[in-house]
């Protein structure tokens, strides 16, 4: 996972124990600390003007050890110039801008690319830029290491070292044209060669500026063995090539493979790999800790110091969703647990720019030493945030709180509404049985009906009706809040959750009446369906802050000639759509991953593939066919890929009266 890290240090004893990784950069009297870890879906195209901004909300919020990550592959650039790789290796390993996270990662390799000089030379003064902000606002920068990614050549310059070819990733078919690279063994003295190499490279570009290094080696990487004296070899080699080149050099490592590999990572083996290094120079990441707490499985990690971190998003996605009574309590129990080795709190989301109330309240628990009375602190938050007290719109919240930011269910909240998602599956007759009988209404609640289990499923964790409820209660205050930036985006996004989920049901009406051949009522439900994207459309039209235009022409503005210019637009298409290894008739494994809800995608993107898929439907019924899903897909990828490539124009402000918008679309849909 390539995450947006935000970390805060808050306690006194939190402080001694990071003071006692750096003490020459944290005097007795510093403040608190704090982490951000920024994100492989929101920053990547972000130039000086908007990094300064993010910087300057850091240390408002009290962030002081944010990752640092742009820049990195001018640097592997160099270091691997001096083992004989060329730049046409180079372009072989790195991925393209849009990709660079799960290149980084080692799980693929090409895609995208290649990075041009201009690129390479850019994000290195960026970063220059960016490290000497956050150092001159008292941050301590989190830079990354060597985790034994490498390019597939250094294992013809040396073949006796232990580099192995990693197996597939998510592709169709196992073609490695992009998957399956390289990985250099830990314990080969190369590793540690060029581990040391590396940071010695980063500190005479920047400077010694830190001590803290990131390295997740074993992250979706499973070791060979689970011998806990090799994975010990292992985590004390990773170790060894920070502190070669930086002595104090503390590893700061994610802890979302004990979770995401479980099957693997048992007790002793996780013990054996947090215990492979010094006491205090270590420090995990407890990534998912408001969902999975890691620390209650682990005995505080075995005793090494950890982040209690707030996953919260997946993809970037769009989605009002969130765990607030958790956070408010989460990081005070976990520090005042028996045995604690909590020392600090951050946010690890995989895109940020959604769900503001979240990250509100989670910046400030490095702050608290208390449980958050939620209720109470969002009455306090609504004033700030819309300037004045609404008693409706304080209803309406509390209807949110208690429903859409209380959800408990367990499950990782990515995406997965029908529009934004569309299953791909063949729903003929013969695929489900025990078809549902609907209650006769105008629409209905999915908790109502008894769906059999092979029937797609999106995410739901609330009644759809309260916040149905809840978007009147915020129309009826409108009044009081004319003009409120923070109102209307509150309402945009409440409006397109409240006809997001009428859409998921309206599909499944559309599928059951394809089950029982009922072509009227087909028609009737699909036109329905796409409808619904096109009103979503409008809504998010009327906000700057749901426009795809946003995001693909600040990709543009980074290019230097018209190449750059496609390439950088066909890597901001394609990573919040399709990407990777699809083919003609098989969409990638990633698809919709990244799903956005924005105007201009939903009209162009979202409503053709509907519109192709359900006109295929209808010629199956209509023609008494079995419904051809291979023939759809064909139709599909080539018109995905066509899009991919277009260079259409789209709005960067939004146009169009939200409340307007909404209060037309809430009488529609809701009280018709």
């Amino acid at each position: 996972m390539g995450q947006d890290w935000r970390f805060s240090d808050s306690f006194s004893t939190q402080e001694r124990i990071y003071s006692a990784s750096c003490p020459e950069r944290r005097s007795e009297d510093s403040t608190p600390s704090s982490m951000e870890l920024l994100s492989k879906y929101s920053y990547v195209w972000w130039d000086w003007k908007r990094w300064e901004k993010e910087i300057d909300w850091m240390a408002l919020q009290g962030v002081n050890l944010p990752l640092a990550f742009t820049g990195q592959e001018s640097i592997w650039q160099k270091v691997f110039f001096d083992y004989n790789i060329t730049m046409e290796n180079m372009n072989d390993f790195f991925g393209g801008p849009a990709f660079l996270a799960w290149a980084r990662m080692g799980n693929l390799h090409a895609w995208g690319g290649p990075l041009s000089q201009n690129w390479l030379d850019q994000q290195l003064l960026l970063q220059k830029k960016i490290l000497s902000r956050m150092i001159e606002l008292g941050m301590t920068p989190v830079l990354p290491s060597f985790s034994g990614n490498v390019p597939s050549a250094l294992k013809e310059i040396f073949p006796s070292a232990k580099i192995t070819r990693l197996g597939d990733w998510n592709t169709v078919d196992g073609d490695p044209q992009f998957c399956c690279t390289y990985l250099l063994d830990p314990s080969d003295p190369l590793f540690e060669e060029i581990g040391e190499s590396f940071i010695k490279q980063q500190i005479r570009e920047y400077g010694d500026i830190t001590d803290i290094y990131n390295c997740d080696t074993f992250n979706e990487n499973t070791p060979p063995t689970h011998d806990p004296s090799y994975i010990s070899s292992l985590g004390a080699a990773v170790y060894r090539a920070m502190s070669k080149a930086d002595k104090n050099a503390v590893w700061l490592m994610q802890g979302w493979l004990f979770s995401s590999d479980s099957d693997f990572w048992k007790p002793p083996q996780m013990e054996a790999l947090l215990n492979s290094v010094p006491f205090g120079k270590m420090i995990v990441l407890d990534l998912f800790a408001e969902v999975r707490p890691m620390w209650k499985k682990s005995s505080q990690f075995y005793g090494t110091p950890y982040i209690w971190c707030m996953l919260h998003n997946f993809g970037g996605n769009i989605e009002m969703y969130g765990t607030l009574d958790i956070v408010g309590s989460g990081p005070v129990d976990a520090r005042l647990s028996d045995n604690s080795t909590m020392v600090g709190v951050g946010m690890c989301m995989e895109g940020i720019e959604q769900n503001p109330v979240v990250y509100e309240l989670m910046s400030e628990m490095g702050f608290r030493e208390q449980r958050v009375i939620v209720k109470e602190w969002l009455k306090v938050y609504l004033g700030r945030r819309y300037g004045k007290s609404v008693h409706q719109v304080e209803t309406a919240w509390e209807i949110l709180h208690r429903t859409i930011y209380n959800c408990t269910d367990g499950i990782q909240d990515h995406n997965t509404d029908f529009i934004v998602k569309l299953p791909d599956w063949d729903p003929s007759p013969e695929m489900v049985t025990e078809i549902p009988k609907l209650k006769r209404k105008k629409f209905f609640l999915l908790e109502e009906v008894e769906v059999r289990s092979s029937l797609p499923k999106a995410h739901l964790w609330y009644s759809t009706e309260d916040v149905i409820k809840a978007l009147g209660l915020l129309l009826d205050g409108a009044g009081d809040l004319h003009g409120s930036l923070t109102y209307r985006y509150d309402l945009v996004d409440l409006t397109r959750q409240t006809l997001s989920k009428l859409a998921n049901e309206v599909y499944l009406k559309a599928m059951i009446a394809f089950q029982e051949k009922n072509s009227t009522a087909l028609s009737f439900h699909s036109g329905r369906f796409l409808e619904l994207i096109k009103d979503i459309d409008e809504v998010l039209a009327a906000d700057d802050n749901y426009l795809l235009g946003t995001w693909l022409e600040s990709a543009k503005e980074l290019a230097l000639n018209p190449t750059e210019k496609n390439q950088y637009e066909w890597n901001a298409r394609t990573q919040v759509t399709m990407w990777y290894d699809t083919t003609q008739s098989a969409q990638s494994q990633l698809h919709d991953y990244a799903n956005k809800f924005w105007s201009g995608l939903l009209e162009d993107y979202y409503l053709p593939r509907a519109s192709m898929y359900f006109a295929h439907l209808s010629k199956s019924l209509r023609r008494k066919e079995k419904f051809e899903i291979k023939e759809w897909r064909k139709e599909w990828i080539a018109y995905s890929r066509k899009w991919q490539r277009s260079s259409k124009l789209y709005p960067i402000k939004g146009h169009g009266n939200a409340l307007v918008i909404a209060k037309t679309l809430n009488d529609k849909y809701f009280f018709e």
